[in-house]
Parts: C-alpha cells; sequence; structure tokens
C-alpha cells in the first residue's frame, strides 16, 4: 500500500502505492518507549526528528518501527496519526483519499489542524 521514496525538498517520503480511500488505516506500527530521563541523549543523535512525544504527560518519548515513521511533515496533511500506549503503536489514517503515487504527509504538532511552528524550517 506504501513505499518510501525521494522527495523534491524533503529527502525521503511515504508514498501511496495505490489509491488510499479517506479513513483507511495506512499503517500501524509497533513503537519503542524512550523513558523521560534517556531523551537527552536521544536529542544527541540523528534520531531526534524522528521520535513522538509519548505517556500521559508526553514526557517521554516513542521511536516508531514502521514506514510511516518517514512521513513528512505538512500543514495540510493528507493523513493523521493516533497515539495507541495500550497497544504500543501508533496508527496512521487517511484524511482524505490519498491518489496513487502521491506523498503521505502528517502534522508534527499531532493536530492536522494545528498550524504552531514545528522545530525546524518547513520546506515548500
Amino acid at each position: 500500500m506504501i513505499t518510501i521514496g525521494e522527495t523534491r525538498y524533503k529527502g525521503r517520503g511515504v508514498f501511496a502505492q495505490r489509491e488510499i480511500p479517506a479513513g483507511a488505516l495506512i499503517e500501524e506500527g509497533p513503537v519503542v518507549v524512550v523513558p523521560t530521563e534517556q531523551i537527552e541523549h536521544l536529542n544527541q543523535t540523528t534520531l531526534t526528528n524522528y521520535y513522538f512525544l509519548w505517556g500521559p504527560d508526553e514526557t517521554e518519548a516513542a521511536l516508531l518501527l514502521g514506514s510511516c515513521s518517514l512521513c513528512n511533515h505538512s500543514y495540510d496533511p493528507n493523513a493523521t496519526f493516533v497515539l495507541k500506549p495500550e497497544q504500543l503503536t501508533i496508527a496512521f489514517f487517511a484524511r482524505r483519499t490519498i491518489a496513487a503515487g502521491e506523498e503521505i504527509t502528517i502534522n508534527y504538532n499531532g493536530d492536522p489542524q494545528e498550524n504552531a511552528p514545528i522545530w525546524f524550517r518547513t520546506a515548500p
């Protein structure tokens, strides 16, 4: 259903191999939870740009072990994600129909409609 490919401005990204209908599950992947006291070490690595805030107070981190860990940011995303702490997974769903070959994007702020700045300059 999805594949990894190169984007024009953002490096690697996730792309639909076939049309994905609105509301469809794109991927649900397992996570490795990083305890609060270890995040400072994680932030000194390349993985600092790849973890999700986790836990009831968002003081932990979760590294996703799935292809959607490479979804790029958009303020107008075509997908959204749901943290599932009980299952230790993160699920990704299509917000609208995603065409075959289209890049799958999420809003890194969590809420698809949130326009707050993120920690890096965004590509066009």
